[in-house]
């Protein structure tokens, strides 16, 4: 072969490798793109049910955590006639039940949040412990119920289930401003 039949060839075949380049290059590009562009569209269409399922997670919570407020659950479970220790029996079961019935929550949280959450459970359990031990078991609940009032009162800044509700409050407004984190 020639140089000149050489050069005939290299003169067809050159632009040919140039233009299969730069087509493979743009058609990867548009892929590449068009591929992105798909699960960010997936990414926002799954987004809704999951901030969802976020701020349902936080009013389960916040809930949770109203419920077992002394205020609320002392009067709530309280009957006359009833003795500390079933009043604290009452008391203990009503909390470790709604907890029970919130465990799911800690998928759709922070772990901050559920570590929280955890910890104001197991402070009212023992709060709720710590005021039974200084009573006959026998006695009147009345007792009882006025001594959880007088602690609940006697504490200086706000209440371990406040901050947690705060702590619930802050990050549900993060969620409903950025959306699932």
């Amino acid at each position: 072969m020639n140089m000149q039949s050489f050069l005939e060839i290299l003169k067809y075949t050159l632009p040919a490798i140039v233009v299969l380049i730069a087509s493979t290059v743009i058609v990867r590009r548009f892929l590449l793109s068009d591929l992105k562009e798909k699960q960010i569209a997936m990414l926002r269409e799954n987004q809704g049910p999951a901030v969802r399922l976020r701020l349902q997670a936080y009013e389960r919570l916040a809930l949770f955590l109203e419920r077992i407020h002394p205020r609320q659950l002392t009067p709530r479970v309280y009957q006359p006639n009833m003795t500390v220790a079933e009043l604290q029996a009452t008391l203990l079961f009503n909390i470790r039940t709604e907890f029970e019935h919130n465990l799911s929550q800690q998928i759709y949280v922070s772990k901050p949040i559920w570590d929280t959450v955890r910890g104001v459970k197991e402070q009212e359990i023992n709060m709720i412990n710590n005021i039974a031990s200084q009573l006959h078991y026998e006695d009147d609940a009345k007792e009882f119920h006025k001594r959880m009032v007088d602690y609940v009162l006697s504490l200086e800044g706000d209440l371990p289930i406040d901050v947690a509700l705060q702590m619930i409050n802050d990050e549900a407004k993060t969620v409903l401003s950025y959306g699932a984190m």
